[in-house]
């Protein structure tokens, strides 16, 4: 059974702020299974926008994790914005983190899956 959307996210800021970032949530969604985003920023003004992963993605050894795709990266804010702006109409119960990871990177944190 995978956890709780809220669980998760509270599970996902003290890592961050274990590794010496900052971490807030933008938008709370549903509780028990809003999707997550995380909008992470980088200390030199890059920006990386990160969904959930395609269920092609999930392995059926590891059916409960939460893998995510990188949606959009550079140092454009108001293009990854408006990115969660369509999402945000598209599904209103979804859950915004915005992060800055600190000594750690982004990879580290969360589950990442390349295509």
């Amino acid at each position: 059974m995978r956890v709780t959307s809220d669980l998760w996210v509270s599970a996902l800021l003290r890592r961050v702020f274990g590794a010496g970032g900052f971490a807030a949530v933008v938008k709370r969604g549903a509780t028990e299974a809003g999707a997550v985003f995380v909008l992470a920023r980088g200390r030199q003004g890059d920006i990386a926008l990160f969904g959930p992963a395609p269920q092609t993605s999930y392995d059926s050894a590891k059916p409960d994790d939460r893998f995510f795709s990188l949606l959009g990266a550079g140092d454009n804010a108001a293009v990854l914005e408006a990115r969660l702006e369509r999402e945000k109409k598209f599904d209103p119960d979804i859950w915004v983190v915005e992060i800055e990871a600190g000594a750690v990177s982004v990879e580290e944190l969360i589950s990442v899956k390349t295509p």
